[in-house]
């Protein structure tokens, strides 16, 4: 099916699809050269000071090209258990919430929606809220939470599904989105019940919300790098198709695209691949919005170049957010999802706006 997809986008629009490869190859050394800056910014700043020609002969130690590394034993531990798998985790967590805004503003004709569109936020948030409200401190910790935030997002994304489907044969994507809001709105009062009836964890509750990177290693790097592999393998594989369904579903299914195949593929990966980021991450808002939406303003619609850049600028976005989240109080640390908020709340007024003036 995508390689028919394939050959029907380029049947209604070679001139079309050569623009947009040309712009996308512009593009892309931009996009790589942010997020190559973005990592080394990440992995220079912090409290302790590593300059950038002893972290590179560090690393051509660590690669075995160099006798010695000129770093100390703790400045070495703080660059490469703390500082990398962080930046690390950080890229693939930005890379993944916005691949996954893009891939569901192109399935449901959206360019203002986000990952947590299904109610992944509203599961993971009631996962995590009665992991940390009722499972002894011992076991809510580290390994439980993001296990519990995991299943509630999937799960309000099936009851999400399930409610959709139950609509007949006239369902369309405005369904599942109405769906979604109704499942999040049923989520979030459960979880404000359990919030209330626990006074004592509101903190606890209200500082994962918020969204934070933990610097506990490469665990969570090991936990979640599978996750985003395969769910971003599967959206960029279907890159092509999400161009023909731009056109309207009545259009796509004329053209031989098995709409409803399709679009529950893709809603699958990229709600996996969210539900494991917001499990380790927490709740980190407009990253979906903000990373694809530019890159729509700037280099075009075209969804072959648009998820690819959203990937690489979405990764290097939130590494800059982290380093204004640890930095900008220093020592203390301010929530992530704050910082995205900061840039988020002014860009979602401001693509309002324009929407609006081009309607």
């Amino acid at each position: 099916m995508p390689e028919t997809a394939i050959e029907v986008q380029r049947s209604i629009a070679p001139a079309e699809a050569v623009r947009a490869r040309g712009v996308s190859t512009g593009w892309a050394i931009a996009a790589g050269v942010f997020l190559a800056g973005a990592l080394v910014l990440g992995v220079l700043a912090g409290p302790l000071h590593i300059g950038a020609g002893d972290a590179f002969h560090s690393l051509l130690a660590r690669l075995g090209l160099s006798d010695s590394s000129p770093l100390d034993p703790t400045a070495e531990s703080i660059l490469w258990d703390l500082r990398v798998p962080r930046v690390v985790l950080a890229a693939l967590v930005g890379g993944m919430l916005a691949i996954a805004g893009a891939t569901y503003q192109g399935v449901f004709h959206n360019p203002l929606a986000d990952p947590y569109l299904l109610g992944v936020a509203a599961g993971a948030g009631l996962g995590a809220t009665l992991a940390i409200s009722y499972l002894p401190r011992a076991l809510a910790g580290h390994q439980v939470l993001p296990i519990s935030a995991f299943v509630g997002g999937a799960a309000a994304v099936v009851v999400t599904w399930a409610i959709g489907r139950s609509a007949g044969r006239e369902r369309d994507a405005t369904t599942f989105v109405l769906a979604g809001v109704v499942v999040a709105s049923f989520f979030t009062a459960i979880q404000t019940f359990v919030q209330q009836q626990n006074s004592d964890t509101l903190q606890e509750v209200y500082s994962w919300i918020l969204g934070a990177l933990p610097s506990s290693g490469w665990s969570d790097v090991g936990v979640l790098a599978p996750y985003v592999v395969v769910a971003s393998g599967v959206i960029l594989a279907y890159r092509r198709v999400l161009d023909v369904l731009s056109l309207g579903d009545t259009e796509a299914a004329s053209l031989g695209i098995d709409v409803g195949r399709i679009r529950l593929t893709l809603v699958v990966a990229a709600t996996v691949g969210t539900a494991a980021a917001v499990a380790v991450s927490g709740l980190i808002a407009f990253v979906g919005i903000i990373v694809p939406h530019t890159i729509r303003l700037l280099a075009g619609t075209s969804y072959r170049g648009l998820l690819p850049l959203s990937f690489v600028v979405g990764a290097g976005f939130l590494v800059v957010a982290d380093v204004i989240a640890r930095t900008a109080l220093s020592p203390a640390e301010l929530p992530i999802g704050v910082v995205t908020a900061f840039f988020g709340g002014p860009f979602f007024a401001v693509a309002l706006s324009s929407m609006r003036g081009r309607a």
